[in-house]
């Protein structure tokens, strides 16, 4: 199993971070990817045309292989509202079709679908968590497939929930969307980067995640996936790069109707750029190196015994088939004040997110028992007060 890795990150020692979920903490060595960026540009001769092409297609591969697929299908996209609006222009769908959406999802994974409803009468089907403690992701799951019908044309959920980690069964997902002919189509946001994702065994049409959270790299940046759906479409943005032959800078004047080969015709204008597009090339690498499947197995082995202590204690935590070991959500009893919650994380630095009715917990490879420790302490002094 891998051991701590704090020391990759400059973290304050005086604060608990059990947030990667709302922002991870830079790695040092996509900081220095970032400064060499920012200065390069302090001589633009150092900077070749093959350069803008070489940039690009180094972060499709490593993106490629964090999700076990080509870099042909994948795109350099800004955020995921970008990535799930190229989805959106391209879906075949009307009044009386329907989409299946897992309600409480973030804005981004939502907002395209309530403009599809509104543009072209599109239903959207908002499938609620249980108002259950015991069985509650099983249950939501259940739900979901039971709101698939042979007029739904598109499914979009994460693969855990952004504010209490549940996971999303996407293997029964995919297979009763292909009984309807519907899409499957996944934010990775909260989960790409720390637990597992394979294309191969999904089977998604697309997949959309921001680049800041679990993949470590910097704001403004995301990567998308595009199945073979999506071959012939056609984005939301024309830009110079997503044209064929655009290699060529001295025949860029001869305009193309084609585009490039693969998802290239989705990406981002300026997708190239020399500061973020390395950054984020970077901190993929980091993570492909270690491995996702040993980041999940960290987060569990260092969480498991808090997490039974906060049990103790009268805090709900799903168990662990039902949730991801790198996000999950505490929900309180009547013992404990939320309120007093926060005043007491934050006076003594522990930073969580509070989202709804959870308090959303997310530990990554720079965490170590002293977090865990000082957060159930916490709840500990609370019990007793």
């Amino acid at each position: 199993m891998l051991d701590n890795q704090s020391q990759l990150f400059n973290l304050p020692e005086d604060i608990t971070y059990l947030n990667c979920s709302y922002m991870s903490p830079m790695l040092k060595s996509v900081a220095k990817v970032g400064m060499q960026g920012i200065y390069g540009k302090e001589d633009p001769t150092s900077v070749k045309p093959t350069d803008f092409f070489d940039n690009t297609l180094a972060l499709r591969s490593e993106f490629a292989k964090l999700i076990n697929t080509t870099a042909a299908h994948c795109a350099i996209v800004p955020s995921v509202s970008y990535g799930m609006a190229n989805v959106a222009k391209n879906v075949e769908a009307g009044k009386g079709d329907n989409i299946v959406v897992a309600d409480e999802q973030f804005p981004s994974n939502i907002y395209a679908w309530m403009a599809l409803r509104e543009e072209k009468g599109v239903e959207i089907k908002f499938v609620a968590p249980p108002a259950i403690a015991e069985g509650r992701g099983r249950k939501w799951n259940e739900q979901i497939l039971d709101a698939i019908d042979s007029n739904t044309k598109l499914v979009s959920t994460g693969h855990v929930h952004w504010a209490d980690g549940t996971l999303f069964d996407l293997e029964a997902i995919r297979a009763r969307t292909k009984e309807v002919g519907a899409l499957m189509v996944i934010d990775g946001t909260q989960s790409i980067g720390a637990l597992p994702f394979d294309v191969a065994r999904f089977q998604p049409d697309a997949v959309v995640a921001s680049g800041y959270k679990w993949m470590m790299g910097p704001y403004s940046t995301a990567m998308a996936y595009y199945g073979d759906y999506f071959n012939d479409g056609r984005p939301i943005e024309n830009n110079w790069m997503n044209r064929l032959h655009s290699e060529d800078f001295g025949n860029l004047i001869n305009y193309q109707e084609a585009y490039q080969p693969g998802m290239v015709r989705y990406e981002v204008g300026e997708s190239a750029n020399f500061i973020l597009t390395p950054m984020l090339t970077e901190a993929i690498r980091q993570i492909n190196e270690w491995g996702t499947q040993n980041i999940q197995d960290y987060c569990q082995q260092l969480a498991a015994p808090f997490i039974q202590e906060l049990r103790e204690l009268g805090v709900q935590v799903a168990p662990e088939e039902e949730r991801g070991h790198h996000l999950f959500g505490l929900r309180l009893s009547d013992a404990f004040d939320m309120g007093r919650v926060k005043n007491t994380f934050a006076e003594r630095k522990i930073f969580v997110s509070v989202r709804g009715d959870s308090i959303r917990v997310s530990p990554n490879l720079y965490n170590s028992e002293k977090d865990l420790y000082n957060l159930v302490d916490s709840f500990k002094v609370l019990a007793n007060a």
